[in-house]
């Protein structure tokens, strides 16, 4: 016999990351108790500061059902992926092992134990080169990644899921997460770090000579790639707006989590100089594989149906808070 959820835990998956350890702490100031689900890979303990760490594999379906059972979360947060587009297309079985067939380890085990609820992170990746200036949920689907695709196919087999089992899913497809929680003394810590503002900062820092600039001559005003920009604690909050919705049994529900506002390589740069005083030179290299142009959210149906506003999303205010962890961090 399946005991009933507890209706105030949450587990985690990917609980130890950066997206993951933010999403945490606002869970617990919302009065759920989060349980860090992370083998610890990429994620840190020390970020894990608001509920229990259970270590284990994605893949890894009895740990997984030992942790279900012990815990009884109500909803599953699957934060848990390889995330680098570029890589993935370098190594692409990589992304289908930990993003597909870790994910499907996830939804049986959360069939097996009936946990009825997953939020799911994916990423505005699923759209490949767009079509229209601002990307909404209706744009059509091709990815021209595998991490895009990845995560295409989770959302399938949520869909699917959603339909034999009853499982209810809300699909949040990501834009570009930055910033950090400095206060919290949490922030973006990956190795290696392949996003631009931690890589730009790090030059200010000194742990880096220079700031790469991958392409310069895309179709944009300037000629480098232009992506849409959200605070991680606007985006985290997301997920709690997205948890506290009603939606009856077998739903599927797929929002962006974007501002609506696209920001170039050389404007970060901008910025940058400005808020940490360095002059951080640059070098121009070639385009990286995988990259679409631009990437910009229209969020109209998120601010329409999670009631959530992005508040600290700025281009000032995210590198700031950036800026003010990293010194903290690595200074």
């Amino acid at each position: 016999m399946v005991e009933a959820p507890d209706p105030h835990t949450v587990l985690v998956t990917g609980g130890a990351g950066y997206i993951g350890s933010h999403t945490c702490r606002l869970l617990a100031a919302g009065g759920f108790r989060p349980i860090a689900y992370d083998n610890l890979s990429t994620g840190h303990d020390w970020a894990v500061k608001w509920g229990p760490l259970e270590r284990g594999e994605l893949a890894d379906g009895t740990r997984l059902r030992e942790v279900m059972r012990k815990y009884r979360p109500a909803a599953v947060i699957h934060f848990a992926a390889s995330i680098a587009a570029g890589e993935s297309v370098i190594e692409p079985l990589k992304y289908y092992r930990n993003n597909v067939a870790g994910s499907l380890a996830l939804i049986e085990a959360m069939r097996d134990c009936a946990v009825p609820r997953i939020v799911f992170s994916s990423t505005a990746a699923v759209y490949g080169n767009p079509q229209t200036r601002l990307l909404s949920e209706a744009h059509p689907l091709a990815p021209i990644n595998p991490y895009g695709a990845s995560k295409l196919m989770v959302e399938t087999m949520l869909r699917d899921a959603a339909a034999a089992h009853g499982l209810i899913a809300n699909i949040l497809r990501y834009f570009n997460a930055s910033g950090a929680d400095p206060d919290a003394g949490i922030g973006e810590d990956h190795e290696p770090e392949t996003h631009l503002i931690p890589r730009v900062l790090f030059v200010a820092l000194g742990k880096e000579r220079e700031a790469s600039i991958f392409g310069a001559d895309y179709p944009t005003p300037d000629g480098t790639c232009v992506r849409d920009y959200i605070h991680i604690l606007d985006l985290a909050e997301a997920h709690l707006c997205a948890l506290k919705r009603e939606l009856p049994k077998g739903s599927i529900s797929v929002h962006n989590l974007g501002t609506g506002h696209g920001y170039s390589v050389k404007q970060i740069m901008e910025v940058a100089r400005r808020i940490t005083g360095h002059p951080i030179p640059v070098s121009i290299k070639p385009r990286r594989p995988g990259d679409p142009p631009e990437l910009v959210a229209d969020p109209a149906l998120a601010l329409q149906e999670l009631n959530w506003r992005p508040t600290r999303s700025s281009l000032e205010r995210l590198i700031a808070d950036a800026w003010a962890w990293h010194k903290t961090r690595h200074g």
